[in-house]
């Protein structure tokens, strides 16, 4: 319908692109040129991509990404620890960035993405809460498509008045409170990104990124919790639904479990032309302070004939600074 962002967007951005029908497009600001070189500002506005939400950038972060599309061949090796063998793979410096998404946009994605996308334990010794931070999420950045605004709160957040104020001699007018700043530093161990993994299996192609939420004392031993955000894109025009996923974690103690299932967090997505992505988080623990993660996932094409995509073998690695642990909202 109307509702459906064009492949080369106009001069001015439409919000967002999933609309049920009916809904008018409103003009949310003038499209700029993508960057290729360089990185974005805290206080840039963009619009998603492939998720085609409205966001504001708070930090960029420099990843290391692994691109097993892009991986050199290694000969006479034969199958590794990870189940994969044959391809060793260099990480590359890429930019991500720590955003936040316009509430407005939220229950237009929260089929195609979590919304909810930092979590991390508390550290209360009386609370075992797991808290989690709405609307926070990570871009790459050729996900960005950029855009400037008039309006002085052009993002709804919670957080974006506490994070940023408008200052119409900057470009982008936005800038970082010392509220931004003091949180980043506080909780960057468990907001950092470090490395993203990648492959691509008949036109599915799977990011999955890790990050490290702390460690908790139970019955006399150590239990390491990790989140992970994996990213789902369909590549090609035929439709596909995940049916199953199959993980193996393998953990530093020598344990070796295998987990089996339907669907992902409750969910068989189906991946389209028209919607083309799905992003979801979920959590694992080790009884280890590192390990790795690899398995497939299943997918289903019209006709009924299945085939598997694989996740690219990932660290779980917990080399942060224990003495910090994340506080919350608590300033």
């Amino acid at each position: 319908g109307a509702a459906s962002a064009p492949a080369h967007p106009p001069n001015y951005p439409s919000a967002p692109r999933n609309r049920p029908e009916g809904k008018v497009l409103e003009t949310v600001g003038v499209f700029e040129a993508p960057k290729q070189h360089g990185k974005y500002e805290t206080g840039q506005l963009f619009l998603h991509s492939v998720f085609g939400y409205r966001g504001i950038v708070l930090f960029p972060w420099q990843a290391r990404l692994y691109d097993r599309d892009v991986a050199s061949p290694v000969t006479e090796k034969n199958e590794n620890a990870t189940g994969h063998g044959s391809k060793e793979v260099k990480g590359k410096t890429h930019t991500y960035y720590q955003v936040l998404i316009d509430a407005r946009d939220c229950p237009h994605i929260s089929q195609r993405s979590q919304t909810e996308a930092v979590t991390f334990l508390a550290n209360h010794d009386d609370s075992r809460a797991l808290y989690a931070i709405p609307g926070l999420d990570y871009v790459s950045h050729e996900d960005i498509l950029p855009y400037s605004s008039t309006d002085q709160v052009p993002i709804q957040h919670e957080l974006f008045e506490r994070f940023l104020m408008y200052d119409q001699t900057k470009v982008p007018p936005f800038v970082a409170r010392d509220t931004l700043c003091a949180w980043q530093e506080k909780n960057h161990p468990w907001l950092e990104l470090s490395d993203v993994h990648r492959e691509t299996t008949e036109n599915i192609r799977v990011t999955v990124i890790p990050f490290y939420m702390g460690m908790r004392e139970a019955q006399n031993s150590h239990v390491y919790w990790w989140r992970y955000c994996i990213r789902l894109e369909n590549l090609d025009s035929e439709v596909v639904q995940l049916r199953e996923r199959h993980w193996r974690i393998f953990s530093l103690s020598g344990t070796l479990e295998t987990v089996r299932g339907r669907g992902v967090v409750g969910r068989e997505p189906v991946l389209s032309k028209e919607q083309p992505a799905f992003q979801y988080s979920s959590h694992v623990s080790l009884q280890a302070s590192s390990g790795h993660m690899w398995g497939t996932f299943r997918f289903e094409r019209p006709d009924g004939s299945h085939f598997d995509v694989r996740i690219p073998p990932f660290s779980l690695e917990s080399n942060k600074d224990e003495k910090t642990p994340p506080s919350g909202l608590h300033w």
